[in-house]
C-alpha cells in the first residue's frame, strides 16, 4: 500500500474519531444546556454532562498539545485553545468553555473531512489498477489468474472488453480503444493496435487486447504518478514556510498577551479579577492563528489533487505557487506545438498547379482532382516498400485507393525510390532524382517549390520514366487546438510567448504566424536554448519552458517552471520537469497557468481574512469586550471558512479554449 493511500485512511480514521468525539460532546452539551436551563430548576447534574464534554473533548486537545511540545519544543493552537477552555471553567463560566471545546471539536472534524477529501483524490488513483491479471500463453491460450504483483516483464496478458489493463505493456494482439483518462486527462479513447504502448488502470473499449508486460507493478506508470504525487503533497509552498516559522513565536506572544491581559488591569487599573480573566480568555480564543494556519494547506493540496485527475502532476507546492507567478512562456516546437511527425501538406499534379489541389490544407478546390490522385497513387505504390520518414506520410494520406503492387524496387540514398509501376518505371524523389531520370520540372512546379520550402516544407516529386507527373509537399502540422490554446494563454496573463527551436527558421516562422507567438529563435542547439531561457527570465516575473523532457531538459532546468509535454511513458521527462503532463495535449500548459494563478489567489484570500478577521476580533475584545461564546464562534467559524474555500479548487475544471483569435 502507498503513502498516499495510508494517508488517506489514516485521515479517514481521524476524521471519523474526531466525528465521535463531536457527537458526544454535542449530546453532553445538550443535557448540560437542558439542566441549566431555568424552566427546569438547577439541578444537582448540571455540572456532569459538561465534566464529560471536557473529558471527551478536552483530552484530545490537551493531548495534541502535548506532542506538538514534546517532539517539536514549540506551543501550538491545541494548547491554547486548552488553556482557553480551562481558564474559562476557573472563572466559573464551564457552559462557555464547553461551547470552545464543542466548537473546536466540530472544526477538528470538518478540517479532517476537508483533508481526507484531498488525500482520498490522490489515493484513488491506485484502485484504478487490478488487483488480478489473466496470464496466456504464446497461443494466447488462458493460463490462470494472478496477483498483478506476481507479473513479471515478457510475460502476456489478456484484457477482455471492459476491464482495466493490469499492467504497462505493449499490445501484442488484437485491438481495442483505450480510455486513458485516468493517466494522461484525455477525454477521447485512443485506438490501440500491436506495436502500441498501454498503461495499467486505463480500459479497453471494445476490443480484446494481448498485452506483453514491460514492468512491474512498483514500476509502472500510475505508481510513478502516485509516488509524484505523494511527495507533491508533502512539499510545501512558501507561504507555508513562512507560517510554520511564525506559528511558534506568534503563540508564545499570545500567551504572554494573554497573561498579561489578565494581570494588569487588576493591578493598575483596580479591574476585577474575574473580568480580567474572562477578557485574557476571550483573547486566548480570537487571537489563535488557526484559520492563517490552514490557509495556505487547504488550497495548496486540492490544487496538487486537481491537476493529478486531470493528468497534471505538480512535484510540490512550491510548483503549483510558481505557475501562478509566470508571465513569459516558451514553447518548444518539434512534438510540443506540432505533431512531431511528418504530414503530406499538398499534392499537386503538373497539369493544375494553379488549382492547387491540397489534401489536409485550404485548397482553391475542395475535392483532389483525378490527376492528384494519379500522383498520390503512383508515389503510394512506391513508397509502399520504402522505410524513410516520409514514406508513412504518402501511405497515410493515400489509405483507402487500391493501390497498384511495384517490382524492381530501388533506393537511391540522397535522392529518391523507384520501381516497376503498371509497366512502367515509377519515381518518387528529389529535383536530383528527376534529373537522374531525364524529366523536366517544367516552368511552374520551381515556383510552386519555392512557395514550400519558404514555409520549412520539404517537397519530392512523382513521375514515370523521363516525365514527371507532379509533386508533394511534407510538413510538421500543428496540433489540434494549439493555436487556441496558445491564445489563450494571453487572457490567463501571459505577457510574452515565444518558440525555441533547433528546426529551419522558415518552419519555426510559420507555426509561429499561426499560433501568435511574440517571438521566434530558431536553429538553436540545446545550450542556446538555456541562454535564450536566461535572456527571458531576466526581463520576466518567471519563465516557463514547455518541453518533451528529453534535449529539452537543460532549458527546463533553467527556467522557472519547467513543463514536460507528453511525458506518458518517457521517464526522461518525469525526472526532470517541475511540472509533468501526461499527455500530448498543450491546452494543459493553460490549465496549469490557470491552477497556479487560481490557488494563488485563494491563497491569498484565506491570508487576507484570517488575518483581518483575528485583528478585527482582538480589537473588539480590547476595546468593547465580546462574551466568549461570540468570541469562539467567531474563531471556529473563520477557520471553517478558510478551509471551505481553500476546497475549491478540487472542483475546479479545465474551460474551453474560446479566446478570440
Amino acid at each position: 500500500m502507498t503513502r498516499s493511500a495510508n494517508a488517506a485512511l489514516r485521515q479517514d480514521a481521524e476524521s471519523r474519531y474526531y466525528l465521535r468525539i463531536t457527537l458526544i460532546v454535542t449530546a453532553g452539551m445538550i443535557a448540560g444546556g437542558l439542566l441549566h436551563w431555568p424552566p427546569l430548576g438547577p439541578s444537582p447534574w448540571r455540572r456532569l454532562p459538561l465534566a464529560l464534554v471536557y473529558l471527551a473533548g478536552g483530552h484530545r486537545i490537551v493531548i495534541d498539545g502535548w506532542r506538538e511540545l514534546r517532539d517539536h519544543r514549540r506551543l501550538s493552537i491545541d494548547f491554547l485553545m486548552a488553556a482557553a477552555a480551562a481558564g474559562t471553567a476557573a472563572i466559573g463560566n464551564p457552559f462557555e468553555g464547553g461551547i470552545l471545546i464543542f466548537l473546536f471539536s466540530l472544526s477538528k472534524t470538518l478540517e479532517h473531512y476537508a483533508m481526507a477529501r484531498t488525500r482520498s483524490a490522490v489515493a484513488k488513483l491506485m484502485d484504478l489498477r487490478p488487483k488480478l491479471a489473466t496470464l496466456v500463453d504464446v497461443d494466447g491460450r488462458e493460463t490462470g489468474r494472478v496477483s498483478v504483483e506476481q507479473l513479471e516483464p515478457g510475460q502476456a496478458i489478456l484484457v477482455r472488453p471492459g476491464e482495466r489493463i493490469s499492467a504497462d505493456g505493449v499490445v501484442r494482439s488484437g485491438g481495442s480503444e483505450v480510455d486513458q483518462a485516468a493517466i494522461t486527462g484525455e477525454s477521447v479513447p485512443v485506438r490501440k493496435a500491436p506495436g502500441d504502448q498501454v498503461f495499467a488502470g486505463t480500459i479497453a473499449q471494445g476490443g480484446s487486447l494481448v498485452v506483453e508486460v514491460t514492468r512491474r507493478a512498483n514500476e509502472t506508470l500510475l505508481a510513478k504518478i502516485v509516488r509524484l504525487v505523494e511527495q507533491a503533497q508533502e512539499g510545501r509552498a512558501p507561504a507555508q514556510h513562512f507560517i510554520d516559522r511564525f506559528a511558534h513565536p506568534y503563540t508564545i506572544a499570545v500567551v504572554v498577551a494573554t497573561v498579561l491581559t489578565a494581570v494588569i488591569p487588576p493591578v493598575l487599573f483596580d479591574v476585577a479579577w474575574g473580568d480580567a480573566l474572562y477578557r485574557a480568555m476571550t483573547l486566548l480564543v480570537v487571537a489563535s492563528p488557526c484559520a492563517l494556519v490552514i490557509a495556505t494547506p487547504s488550497a495548496i493540496l486540492s490544487g496538487i489533487a486537481n491537476g493529478a485527475r486531470h493528468g497534471i502532476l505538480f512535484k510540490g507546492g512550491a510548483y503549483l505557487d510558481l505557475a501562478g507567478s509566470i508571465d513569459t512562456i516558451a514553447f518548444d516546437k518539434t512534438g510540443t506545438l506540432t505533431l512531431g511527425r511528418p504530414r503530406l501538406v499538398e499534392v499537386v499534379g503538373r497539369q493544375e498547379l494553379r488549382g492547387k489541389t491540397a489534401l489536409g490544407g485550404k485548397p482553391d478546390n475542395p475535392a483532389p482532382s483525378s490527376d492528384a490522385r494519379a500522383v498520390l497513387r503512383i508515389a503510394a505504390a512506391v513508397e509502399r516498400t520504402a522505410e524513410h520518414h516520409l514514406a508513412r506520410a504518402v501511405l497515410d494520406a493515400a489509405r483507402g485507393q487500391d493501390l497498384p503492387p511495384a517490382e524492381d524496387f530501388t533506393a537511391i540514398p540522397g535522392e529518391g525510390v523507384s520501381g516497376l509501376v503498371e509497366g512502367k518505371r515509377a519515381w518518387v524523389g528529389n529535383q536530383k532524382m528527376a534529373q537522374r531520370m531525364g524529366a523536366e520540372l517544367g516552368l511552374q512546379l520551381p515556383g510552386w517549390t519555392a512557395e514550400h520550402t519558404a514555409h520549412g516544407r520539404s517537397v519530392v516529386y512523382v513521375g514515370t520514366d523521363d516525365e514527371t507527373l507532379g509533386a508533394m509537399a511534407f510538413g510538421d502540422t500543428l496540433k489540434p487546438n494549439a493555436a487556441a490554446a496558445v491564445r489563450h494563454l494571453k487572457y490567463e496573463g501571459i505577457r510574452w510567448i515565444t518558440i525555441l527551436s533547433g528546426d529551419h527558421p522558415d518552419a519555426v516562422r510559420a507555426i509561429a504566424a499561426e499560433v501568435g507567438a511574440d517571438e521566434v529563435r530558431a536553429g538553436l542547439l540545446p545550450d542556446e536554448k538555456v541562454e535564450a531561457v536566461r535572456a527571458l527570465a531576466a526581463r520576466s516575473r518567471g519563465v516557463a519552458m514547455v518541453g518533451d523532457g528529453v534535449n529539452d531538459a537543460p532549458a527546463m532546468a533553467t527556467a522557472t517552471l519547467g513543463i514536460a509535454m507528453g511525458a506518458a511513458g518517457t521517464d526522461v521527462a518525469i525526472e526532470t520537469a517541475d511540472v509533468v503532463l501526461m499527455s500530448d495535449d498543450v491546452e494543459k500548459v493553460d490549465y496549469v497557468i490557470h491552477l497556479g494563478k487560481r490557488a494563488r489567489r485563494i491563497v491569498r484570500q484565506n491570508t487576507h481574512f484570517s488575518v483581518g478577521w483575528m485583528l478585527l476580533l482582538v480589537v473588539v475584545t480590547f476595546t468593547i469586550g465580546m462574551p466568549l461564546t461570540l468570541a469562539v464562534v467567531g474563531h471556529e467559524g473563520s477557520t471553517l471558512l478558510v478551509a471551505l474555500n481553500g476546497l475549491r479548487l478540487l472542483l475546479a475544471r479545465p474551460h474551453p479554449q474560446t479566446a478570440p483569435a
